[in-house]
């Protein structure tokens, strides 16, 4: 069983094939799986997005990622032509694909898109308020007047979240990864000291 959280929203077909193949061998190299992305770019692309538990994920870890998932896709050759490997982390205006996502963004505009519509409705961009039992709660700006505001959606029927690329996000994104690098540099200089 993974050390890492679960993913709640995921992949299907052969992107979940890829999936499959590859987050072993991310979680291995001590990241984890955000997504995966087969698209007809340069004709045929296959994006790994990861990142490390901290939400960092710096040039030389895609690289590692790169070089860790290369045998393992050559071996399982889950797609049947040529295509270009591109291993990226999330970005700023991240998807949200844990539980723990919903929970640490809390306070940025998110757009959610549902497998399973929600009274009628498949599209949702609000202000995420966190989780509540098993739903993210987003305040919404676009209600009529006498309707509540804000709405719980059950994250099991997720299709896609992603947060929205906003002058707050880009700040609090810079600042936690500021300190995530930190954290990881006074953590490696320990490592250096003798016993």
């Amino acid at each position: 069983m993974s050390q890492y959280e679960a993913r709640i929203v995921v992949e299907q077909g052969l992107e979940a094939r890829v999936a499959a193949i590859v987050e072993p061998v991310i979680e291995d190299l001590g990241c984890r799986l955000v997504r995966i992305k087969i698209s007809a770019a340069n004709g045929c692309t296959l994006q790994i997005m990861a990142e490390r538990p901290d939400g960092t994920m710096t040039v030389e870890d895609c690289e590692a990622v790169s070089r860790g998932v290369s045998p393992a896709l050559d071996v399982d050759d889950p797609i049947n032509r040529a295509y270009h490997l591109e291993v990226s982390s999330p970005g700023i205006d991240r998807p949200l694909v844990r539980v723990g996502d919903f929970e640490r963004w809390a306070g940025h505009e998110l757009k959610a898109e549902m497998s399973v519509p929600q009274n009628g409705r498949k599209r949702f961009r609000g202000i995420l308020l966190g989780v509540k039992g098993d739903a993210a709660m987003l305040r919404l700006p676009d209600v009529r007047e006498g309707e509540e505001d804000t709405v719980a959606l059950p994250i099991a029927d997720i299709g896609e979240a992603k947060l929205v690329l906003t002058d707050d996000l880009i700040t609090a994104a810079l600042q936690a990864e500021k300190a995530a690098l930190e954290v990881r540099d006074q953590l490696d200089d320990g490592d250096d000291k003798p016993n």
